[in-house]
């Protein structure tokens, strides 16, 4: 089994000082993939900025000028509250774009069985015409549209497991029958959007899947969530590629949000993926990143995910459990079975 990886140092041309998404990310993921001996046992893929063609299949011309007219300024800019672009954010962002795309060639040719892309600047806010959300380009978008025109991929399954709701990707293909796009994520938090009434439009219906958790739900409620809704309605979509946007700001340290899983919480989320992924789709999965702000989670989460896909049984947990008992989710869980017809 072989799992291609790919990240650059080149991203860490984009960081502003005191910003939570910052270069440190992914030196703390580096840094932990070496000392656990991860590191060699992947498969290593270079980074190429993807094309224009490969952005404009997910996002309008005029999205795309306004993030590279930040480098003919010259000036960093904030775009709304939390998102800076600085002179060269753009260029890096079309790279981090690009690299998750080289981890696609990987997979669908059968080079590497599934694959890992640690980039930034994150993706999943980005919506067709807006930067967002710390988010710049939408990279798992641009990853499903790309298999979808190079290789002919028909169905891409989107599992979005960071805190906050990807309204970017959901954005993307609300109307799309091809991507299934499945979403946990805490309510109410940032953007505000992720509604469980916000299930797709026309030939889109039922293939958004919107899992709003109240804070608090911890580890009980995402595995009773993923057992009796996450799987069995990507089990009947029957991808043909797996995508994770894959995020670690819903751990109980994470500065930003109170969804209260732990370090072993997420693994067991990612090797049901895993698992699923080699029932459906002959193991093809990729996981991108998109949060997490407490590094040492951060650093752990990720190398667990790479034990996962190397095949690894073990996961590493040095944080622990959070306190608080985790919050039922039996109500919710009745509510999306009959509104996405799950039996």
């Amino acid at each position: 089994m072989n799992t291609a990886y790919v990240t650059d140092a080149r991203f860490a041309g984009h960081t502003l000082a005191d910003h939570p998404e910052h270069a440190g990310r992914l030196a703390a993921i580096e840094e932990r993939l070496a000392v656990d001996g991860l590191r060699e046992r992947l498969l290593p893929v270079d980074a190429v900025r993807a094309t224009e063609d490969d952005l404009l299949a997910v996002h309008d011309p005029g999205h795309l000028k306004r993030l590279s007219r930040v480098a003919e300024i010259g000036t960093p800019t904030m775009f709304g509250p939390d998102t800076y672009v600085l002179p060269d954010s753009y260029a890096i962002a079309v790279l981090a774009a690009g690299a998750v795309l080289r981890v696609v060639d990987a997979v669908v040719t059968g080079q590497a069985t599934n694959g890992l892309a640690a980039v930034r600047p994150p993706g999943h806010h980005a919506t067709r015409d807006e930067a967002m959300g710390f988010c710049l380009l939408n990279n798992v978008a641009i990853a499903a549209r790309y298999a979808q025109r190079q290789y002919g991929v028909r169905r891409v399954l989107i599992v979005d497991y960071d805190v906050h709701h990807g309204n970017g990707t959901q954005d993307i293909f609300y109307s799309d029958p091809s991507v299934y796009y499945i979403s946990t994520h805490q309510s109410p938090l940032y953007p505000g959007t992720g509604d469980i009434r916000e299930i797709g439009a026309g030939p889109g219906e039922r293939l958004t899947l919107n899992i709003p958790l109240a804070p608090g739900t911890g580890d009980a409620g995402f595995f009773d969530v993923f057992d009796q809704v996450v799987i069995p309605a990507a089990e009947r979509f029957e991808p043909e590629l797996i995508l994770v946007s894959a995020g670690f700001d819903a751990h109980w340290a994470d500065p930003l949000a109170n969804l209260r899983l732990t370090l072993s919480g997420y693994d067991r989320l990612t090797r049901s993926l895993y698992a699923l992924a080699g029932r459906l789709c002959e193991g093809r999965i990729i996981c991108v990143l998109e949060g997490g702000y407490n590094l040492q989670v951060l650093s752990h989460a990720w190398a667990n995910v790479a034990r996962a896909l190397t095949g690894d049984p073990a996961a590493v947990d040095p944080v622990g459990p959070a306190r608080e008992i985790s919050r039922p989710v039996d109500a919710l869980i009745a509510r999306l079975k009959q509104l996405h017809q799950l039996s």
